[in-house]
């Protein structure tokens, strides 16, 4: 059916625009400059008329069509079923599947039943809403039709209906950013202050702990495990390996930018630069598996030689492998900044008598700071999150240690640890999980916030 919904807006775009531009053309009779608006404005306002109504009547209808078929799918199976949520989630799994033409097998009469309501029900409500969709983009169609003249403003009405889109855009960007924010501060507060949260921790002692283990027993013969929700070795090994990744990242990326925008010949920068970003399109699990198995032995080999005790897993392997990740970000952000810098400051400094060095480092550089900066702090701002290549590379063990030969864990592993499975949502351990990523949020906005005062402070102003 979605393929019949694409079909039909797609045509009512173009019918829109053909004959709306088409007519337009005929009143002015080859005279435009009389017509407030062209012909191709009046056609783009009718095809967007016709578009948004079913446009919005498709997205609608589709979630209702869905909600419908699925409360009559739950009212076909039996009561126990109804009662349980794990139950009745298979058993909707099964009948969806059932409805969606997979293999019967073993089921019940009540997930068959469950199946063919839900089928029948899905399916008229998807050929209703196609219908309310038709006739509504039609009615748009003939109310823009109706429109073109002369004096008609279509210029300005499609603009305006391009501008309502932008801003639907805008808020539902804000609004999701909102909504993130509220769910994560929401689950924090119950972490730290529901009573009916056994076994959580005091907000000084998450802050400033030095021991993580969030671990509970899960049998009676297991005995009582002590629980811990220490956050500091797992800011610790987060900011470890972000400062390797970016001492590795920082210099190769900013001076490579450096070499293609103002060194390299066009013919090696067009060579260059597309083999340098190959680096960002690589899976990180292929770079977990490169660094588990050759980074991390060497190091560890490496270490062997001059009588170090490297960790098999270790922050530093997985430091230099995330720095390779995110050389391309540092270095593709830069290098277009810096060929943004106006030519004009550049034979300004020739003309001055400085040389090619010195007009980028005292001027080049200085005028490029604040996209530097932004490109440094999106790198680590990905170094942050990175979760693949810690885990298979680092490891699991909440060290509190500054050394980059042993093992440690970061926030994002630990809330991919903790998140794994099916999880009871009234847990200190499962809580937890939204305590690392508030507090995550808020360690990315004070870094954020450095950098900012940084570019305030040292950026150069120029007319």
């Amino acid at each position: 059916m979605a393929g019949w919904y694409a079909l039909l807006i797609l045509a009512l775009l173009t019918a829109g625009y053909v004959i709306s531009s088409a007519r337009a053309r005929s009143i002015a009779g080859g005279n435009y400059a009389e017509m407030h608006s062209l012909p191709a404005y009046h056609g783009l306002y009718t095809a967007a008329l016709a578009m948004l109504p079913a446009l919005i009547c498709f997205l609608i209808g589709s979630q209702l069509a869905s909600y419908f078929a699925t409360q009559t799918a739950i009212a076909a199976l039996p009561g126990d079923v109804q009662n349980d949520v794990l139950k009745q989630g298979a058993a909707l799994r099964e009948a969806f599947n059932i409805a969606a033409g997979g293999p019967i097998n073993s089921s019940s009469a009540e997930i068959q039943s469950a199946a063919a309501g839900y089928a029948s029900v899905l399916s008229a409500g998807q050929w209703i809403t196609l219908a309310i969709g038709t006739f509504t983009g039609l009615a748009g169609l003939s109310w823009g039709l109706s429109r073109v003249s002369m004096n008609f403003r279509a210029r300005n009405g499609f603009e305006k209906l391009v501008h309502g889109l932008l801003w639907v855009c805008a808020t539902i960007a804000v609004l999701t950013t909102i909504g993130i924010v509220f769910s994560v501060v929401g689950e924090t507060y119950r972490f730290f202050f529901d009573p009916a949260i056994t076994g959580k921790p005091t907000v000084f002692e998450f802050l400033f702990g030095t021991e993580w283990n969030p671990q509970a027993a899960l049998r009676a013969d297991q005995g009582e495990i002590q629980t811990a929700y220490g956050f500091l070795p797992l800011l610790t090994g987060t900011l470890l390996i972000t400062t390797i990744a970016i001492a590795v990242a920082g210099p190769l990326g900013l001076f490579s930018a450096i070499y293609l925008a103002e060194y390299a010949s066009p013919r090696f920068r067009a060579i260059a630069k597309p083999i340098l970003e190959i680096l960002a399109g690589i899976p990180t699990v292929v770079l977990g598996f490169f660094a588990a198995l050759t980074v991390a032995p060497f190091i560890r080999g490496w270490g062997e030689t001059f009588g170090l005790n490297v960790a098999s897993e270790s922050a530093l392997a997985a430091g230099v492998v995330m720095g390779m990740m995110i050389i391309p970000f540092i270095s593709s952000l830069s290098d277009d900044v810096i060929n943004a810098v106006p030519q004009s400051l550049r034979d300004g400094a020739y003309a001055m008598g400085a040389t090619k060095s010195e007009t980028i480092r005292q001027v080049i550089l200085p005028a490029a700071l604040p996209g530097i900066v932004s490109a440094f702090m999106l790198a680590i701002s990905r170094a942050i999150g990175e979760t693949m290549i810690v885990v298979m590379a680092a490891g699991l063990a909440a060290n509190l240690t500054f050394n980059p030969l042993e093992a440690v864990t970061t926030i994002t592993v630990q809330i991919k640890t903790i998140l794994v499975g099916d999880q009871e949502f009234d847990s200190a351990k499962t809580l937890a999980a939204f305590a690392l990523g508030f507090v995550l949020f808020f360690v990315t906005l004070v870094l954020n916030y450095i950098a900012l005062k940084v570019v305030q402070k040292y950026r150069e102003q120029y007319d």
